[in-house]
């Protein structure tokens, strides 16, 4: 076959099947940028810790308005263009509601910038190995991803469809760590590690929760309408406050873990857990041709 014709009958065969999803998947072409959300970041990372990243003329009042004002800049089109993409504005209303949910991202950035410095603590106070803030800050993923979810986080319960969800899968990206943006994480949350953490959409963590590599906070099981399709609804753990959960637990569905406890490492966990517990692996039998290595 000549390859003109075949180019032409696989256009026309594609063509046909993007009109067929073109209703169902409601898409407009208008997808938000990964570049300008890298780029946003960026200047969130400097406008949130200014004495690390932030050249000294910007940590002035000045400076930080400056700022302040090339975040809005940076966030009103990508909101903008996730209102267009999901269809969730009508014409003409899109820039409106895009500038207002701006202006509430604008004013959460505080709150933002707090909740980060907590984490920032909640890292060096339970990692020995962490020399100094300017370390953690600059070298740690668990900053790097709460970065992410916590301006995502903002962005979602401010109405942002779509922007969210990309903010935090380049968080994933980098870092290995998976956090639904409608995740509620409370203050001083600490991870070490990172690689391979998974929280869900309806998670909810209390404050001064500490979480290592390879965690899942994930759903047991889905349930649907009798129309077939999946109910969204809390299927996710809620763990209370001080509590550390140790490499590659699973913990799934709506259970609670209660305050004040620990979960050891490598434990599958479908069951509340009362508060003050320390939930452990059973001991190991001992087989004496193994010790010191003898055996192996």
């Amino acid at each position: 076959m000549d390859i003109d014709l075949l180019t032409t009958e696989t256009a026309q065969r594609m063509q046909h099947l993007q009109q067929e999803k073109e209703k169902e998947w409601q898409g407009t072409g208008f997808l938000p940028s990964v570049e300008d959300i890298g780029a946003l970041m960026q200047v969130l990372r400097r406008l949130f810790f200014p004495t690390i990243y932030a050249p000294r003329q910007q940590t002035t009042a000045d400076g930080t308005a400056q700022q302040l004002q090339a975040v809005a800049s940076l966030a009103r089109p990508l909101i903008e263009a996730g209102l267009r993409a999901t269809g969730a504005g009508a014409a003409g209303e899109t820039a409106t509601r895009a500038e207002a949910m701006t202006q509430q991202f604008i004013s959460e950035l505080p709150s933002i910038q707090s909740l980060l410095y907590t984490d920032v603590e909640a890292v060096g106070h339970n990692d020995p190995a962490a020399t100094s803030p300017v370390e953690i800050v600059s070298c740690y993923p668990a900053i790097t991803v709460m970065l992410h979810y916590r301006v995502a986080h903002a962005l979602y319960e401010a109405g942002v469809p779509l922007v969210p969800r990309m903010m935090t899968e380049r968080a994933h990206s980098i870092t290995g760590v998976d956090i639904h943006p409608a995740a509620h994480i409370g203050a001083s949350f600490g991870i070490d590690h990172g690689t391979g953490i998974v929280i869900g959409e309806t998670a909810v963590i209390g404050n001064e929760v500490m979480i290592y590599q390879g965690v899942t906070l994930g759903a047991k099981n889905f349930h649907r309408s009798e129309e077939g399709t999946l109910l969204n609804e809390p299927r996710h753990p809620i763990i209370e406050d001080r509590v550390t959960i140790y490499s590659n637990s699973t913990l799934l569905g709506r259970i609670r873990i209660g305050h004040d406890s620990i979960i050891g490492g490598n434990l599958w966990i479908t069951k509340d857990v009362a508060p003050h517990s320390q939930v452990r692996q059973p001991k190991p039998v001992k087989f004496h041709g193994f010790i010191d290595g003898a055996g192996i």
